[in-house]
């Protein structure tokens, strides 16, 4: 009997040993999970709005090309309209994007300034960029590229390939952009060729493809065997190359249109500007600015060089590209006098650099120009 109650107490003590060793045994180590700050991270929305369609070749497709640039580097969520008009149009598609939630709404052309500026008010969380202005606000900036540098670059060129000393320019609308260009261009021109002038022919368009191949076409019969122009369609490079003449393209490499035609281009490469606003955002470290960047910034560049183009011509580029690389040159040249206008007028002296604001209110043609500037576009 004695024995029967000890083994009832040895078996009822090993039962509560297992209990309190089940109830001691650590819990399992859960599986690491990302914070729900990370899990729940809401992905950054881009809207691009542009004046033209983004198979142009010329102003928005190089804009398109660095959204699609930013959404794979960056793996944002991205979205555009094309071919939206200047005005009503604009502010009613800048709109809907605010109130769908994008983050960042780039509008990329001058005309979207005002929509621009009147949406961003009704949304201060929203951050906009807009490209070629110059209103800002606390949620607005704006962005350009020193497009001018690389003009007087290509100018370099066709200064250099021309045999009749006719330059045709086929110019979009007399906005000081515009002129400035042209200008950069020519000062280019004369660097190389002295003798050689620049004639200017506008269109009033930004797109109009048939326009602006019959304005080329009015330069080639005047004698030009080079043509440049400031327009987003390859009507002009189409038109020297079925004239068996050279041309400069503009906003992207259009050689494909004028393989034997075209000589370079002042291209963009608006990726620089559209990954340095999207990193600031994600960072939380983005304010309005003004961005007007150029070749230094790698935002303006120069298309390839046809093979027709000679080596010592494309080492005279290098060595005037190098100086903005190096910071040998101020950032306005080759706005660096001595400058004339047309009329022989010393708007520059020897050494005296134009400044920014002159440069953006640019209204009068250098000294081997040759037209005239309309009042309105």
């Amino acid at each position: 009997m004695k024995r029967g109650i000890v083994l009832l107490s040895v078996l009822i003590l090993a039962l509560l040993l297992t209990g309190c060793a089940q109830q001691e045994k650590p819990a399992p180590t859960p599986t690491p999970t990302q914070p729900p700050s990370q899990t729940m991270e809401k992905k950054l929305k881009v809207a691009f709005v542009y004046v033209s369609p983004i198979g142009d070749a010329g102003w928005s497709y190089a804009h398109d090309q660095g959204r699609i640039f930013i959404e794979k580097k960056y793996g944002v969520e991205t979205k555009y309209s094309e071919a939206v008009p200047e005005g009503p149009d604009a502010e009613r598609v800048i709109r809907e994007y605010a109130e769908q939630g994008f983050d960042i709404i780039f509008t990329t052309s001058f005309g979207y300034m005002d929509p621009t500026i009147t949406v961003a008010k009704d949304f201060p969380d929203t951050v906009f960029m807009h490209c070629s202005g110059y209103k800002t606000a606390d949620n607005v900036g704006t962005y350009f590229g020193r497009m001018y540098q690389a003009r007087y670059l290509s100018g370099i060129v066709a200064g250099s390939m021309t045999k009749t000393n006719k330059i045709g320019y086929v110019a979009a609308h007399p906005i000081p952009e515009v002129i400035r260009g042209i200008n950069a261009f020519a000062l280019g021109v004369k660097k190389v060729n002295p003798d050689a002038e620049v004639i200017v022919v506008w269109t009033g368009t930004w797109y109009d493809p048939a326009k602006e191949k019959e304005a080329a076409i009015s330069l080639l019969d005047q004698g030009c065997d080079v043509i440049a122009q400031h327009q987003d369609s390859p009507g002009p490079q189409q038109a020297a190359e079925e004239r068996g003449v050279y041309s400069i393209g503009y906003n992207s490499d259009m050689s494909h249109f004028a393989p034997k035609a075209h000589l370079t281009a002042p291209i963009w490469n608006w990726s620089v500007v559209y990954s340095y606003v999207v990193e600031n955002v994600m960072k939380g470290t983005w304010k309005s600015e003004e961005i007007w960047w150029g070749i230094d910034k790698g935002l303006v560049e120069l298309a390839p060089f046809n093979e027709v183009v000679p080596e010592n011509v494309k080492q005279i580029v290098m060595e005037e590209k190098e100086k903005y690389l190096k910071g040998e040159v101020p950032e306005q040249y080759p706005f660096v006098g001595p400058i004339k206008n047309q009329k022989g007028e010393l708007v520059k002296a020897e050494g005296e650099v134009m400044s920014d604001e002159e440069l953006l209110s640019m209204n009068f043609f250098v000294d081997n120009v040759k037209g005239e500037i309309p009042q309105s576009s």
